[in-house]
């Protein structure tokens, strides 16, 4: 019946490599269970029923990219996007988390109509195999960022931004050592070898008591005091239409780069670098934003780290479901989930981003007009701490710098109208 479903020998997997891939993938994101409800609690919203809205969001996700599109791609509440949520549309703006949350709603219908319509998809598709491979490579930095900082490894520094961290601190040791056992059990071929190194890692920590286990069942919190307190109305307001613009931008663009990074990872892109089913990819995460925002969280996406998923060997939708069903479990077990220390799922974001600038030999590093722009935005990623950043400038420059080279016959529609719309939206709304 699985076979059926998600044509697993169509794409040369078994149903033991789809569940060791989605549980490293759920290893990877498991943070957010706790990052999301912390966050958004800070506008008013009681943490637990945050906390369930989080999971239930990301389970919905997630069965619909798995059971719909077929693709091993996870979904759960997007970091950036509760920050902007909490601290800018709440804290800063000074609007109610309700309208928040209407916000994010009406930005999920428009996001779906857009994705119905096939406009995404037409975005999407015009954009540049170079510049795919671009974003493909500029989000593995952003991972290896990420992974470094968690790790603490890279540290702030006011006269330099980003300076080494301790490295005799025990999570620096940790995760140089499980990105050394991940690599090299890759390299024997070791199934299910990324999530292999995050359960050691939390073993030794566990052993050497550096990680406190903190039990493995409890029951779910209430969810009523989020439930359906969304306010529609007052989102509509016209002072709130920067804001709605603001989270369809970055989820779509977040979103984008996402899908396209993976799927070239997972070699689901055709020939020509388009995405099978792309449009039933895109509604999935418009469909869980919708329904999150109903139960009270900040944007649903599409989540990069699915990467490490792909690097255990996922490619079909099964993996997406395994990694909704432990988001479920997760209501039941969350203290078990809340074990695993950021240090030992760093050595596996650090992992994905070697496998992920894989994608860079595909440029044609003679041809200025193509080299420029996807270093442009390779580089811009993890230095902007913005994927959304990232592809604008990519974007902008690529279709700058072919302008004035006079290849104006590798430009397209599309090419045109969103450089304009980005140059716009950092004139405009920064």
């Amino acid at each position: 019946m699985l076979d059926r479903i998600f044509k697993l020998k169509e794409h040369n997997t078994s149903i033991k490599t789809e569940v060791i891939a989605g549980i490293t993938t759920f290893l990877t994101m498991a943070y957010i269970i706790f990052v999301n409800p912390s966050m958004l609690a800070s506008t008013g919203m009681d943490a637990g029923a945050v906390f369930v809205a989080t999971c239930l969001a990301a389970a919905i996700g997630c069965f619909v990219m798995g059971f719909w599109a077929n693709y091993p791609i996870a979904l759960a509440p997007g970091m950036g996007l509760n920050a902007f949520f909490s601290f800018t549309v709440v804290g800063q703006m000074g609007y109610s988390w309700e309208t928040a949350l209407g916000a994010v709603f009406i930005s999920g219908v428009c996001f779906f109509l857009l994705s119905v319509f096939r406009i995404r998809e037409w975005i999407i598709n015009s954009i540049p195999l170079a510049l795919k491979a671009g974003i493909g490579a500029g989000i593995g930095l952003f991972l290896g960022f990420i992974g470094l900082k968690n790790a603490g490894i890279v540290v702030d520094n006011p006269a330099t931004l980003v300076t080494i961290g301790d490295m005799g601190q025990w999570g620096a040791i940790m995760a140089c050592i499980g990105f050394v056992l991940i690599a090299a059990l890759y390299y024997r071929q070791v199934t299910g070898s990324v999530m292999i190194g995050i359960l050691a890692i939390t073993l030794v920590s566990l052993i050497a008591g550096q990680t406190e286990f903190n039990g493995v069942f409890s029951a779910p919190p209430s969810l009523a005091p989020t439930l359906g307190q969304l306010d529609i109305a007052g989102a509509l307001s016209i002072g709130l239409v920067s804001v709605i613009f603001s989270f369809l931008f970055v989820d779509l663009f977040d979103t984008s780069g996402t899908l396209i990074a993976v799927a070239q990872k997972g070699k689901l892109l055709t020939p020509d670098g388009k995405l099978p089913r792309l449009g039933r990819a895109l509604m999935a995460d418009s469909t869980a934003t919708m329904a999150g925002s109903v139960m009270g969280t900040s944007t649903t996406t599409s989540y990069v780290e699915s990467g490490a998923g792909i690097a255990a060997g996922g490619r079909t939708g099964l993996t997406a479901v395994v990694v909704g069903i432990l988001f479920l479990a997760c209501l039941f077990m969350s203290p078990l989930a809340g074990t695993i220390p950021a240090y030992a799922t760093a050595p596996a974001l650090l992992f994905v981003a070697v496998l992920m600038t894989h994608s860079l030999i595909q440029i044609n590093w003679d041809d200025i007009t193509e080299a420029a722009p996807v270093v442009i935005a390779a580089v811009s990623m993890p230095l902007t701490f913005s994927i959304t950043t990232g592809i604008a400038f990519g974007l902008i420059s690529y279709t700058a710098i072919k302008a004035l080279s006079g290849r104006f016959d590798q430009l397209n529609p599309a090419l045109w109208i969103l450089s304009a719309l980005f140059i716009v939206k950092m004139a405009f709304y920064g």
